[in-house]
């Protein structure tokens, strides 16, 4: 008996051993998930954010939770953004008439834009927590970092730049169609003819509309910028 039962002792001490080797593949998953991030993510140009296959979610073990936070922000940014481009299109003005019949679209746009930049401040603020209590290897911190601000702090950072940008293009708007009610009559308005009775009313306006002017073009500073962030040109 004594003779049959110490081999078992040392199959069960042994065994524990024998299912820790076995079932330690963090290392491979580790290594799997850092180049995955440094050349799919950190090697390419602009915000790429590639959904991952079943075959490396299951590569990746619980890496991939660490990736769910860039892919779970990036989907909440994609929504809330998503609605910039009829935002845009809603207030383009293309003539003075057009910045004064159309005060109340220019109203919904600024609180379009107003929400816009609070749910992305919002997803931005879950993100870096969670980002923040992660826990990383020496080995595999510096890449995810890379990957993370590449992916969500500079595109949301410089969506936050601007909003502002775009809100001041439509406050200027705002103010000179209050400055053209304030005066309508010295103000005569026909289409894409505009006479003003007033030296002085002529002048403000004047000065009103080059302030507008100035503020398109850092609107399209601002849009190429941000080009040059999400794709990388």
């Amino acid at each position: 008996m004594k003779s049959l039962f110490r081999p078992f002792l040392m199959l069960v001490a042994a065994l524990p051993l024998m299912l820790a080797a076995c079932g330690d593949k963090e290392p491979e998953q580790r290594a799997a998930f850092t180049q995955f991030l440094q050349t799919r993510i950190v090697d390419k140009p602009g915000v790429r954010v590639p959904k991952l296959t079943d075959d490396e979610t299951k590569a990746f073990g619980d890496y991939a939770a660490q990736y769910a936070v860039i892919t779970d922000f990036n989907a909440g940014m994609d929504a809330s953004v998503k609605p910039l481009s009829g935002i845009m299109q809603k207030g383009a003005m293309r003539s003075l008439g057009d910045i004064v019949s159309r005060r109340d679209d220019l109203k919904t746009v600024k609180a379009a834009l107003a929400d816009m930049g609070e749910a992305l401040k919002a997803q931005q603020a879950k993100a870096d927590a969670a980002h923040a209590q992660l826990k990383q290897p020496a080995d595999l911190k510096p890449v995810y970092d890379k990957a993370y601000e590449k992916t969500v702090s500079l595109p949301a950072d410089t969506f936050r730049d601007v909003l502002p940008q775009l809100n001041a293009t439509f406050d200027s708007s705002l103010k000179i169609a209050d400055y053209v009610e304030a005066n309508k009559a010295k103000i005569e308005i026909t289409g894409p003819v505009v006479k003003v009775s007033d030296p002085a009313v002529q002048a403000e306006l004047n000065q009103l509309l080059q302030d507008l002017n100035a503020q398109a073009k850092n609107v399209q500073q601002a849009q190429t910028r941000l080009q040059a962030v999400m794709l990388g040109r």
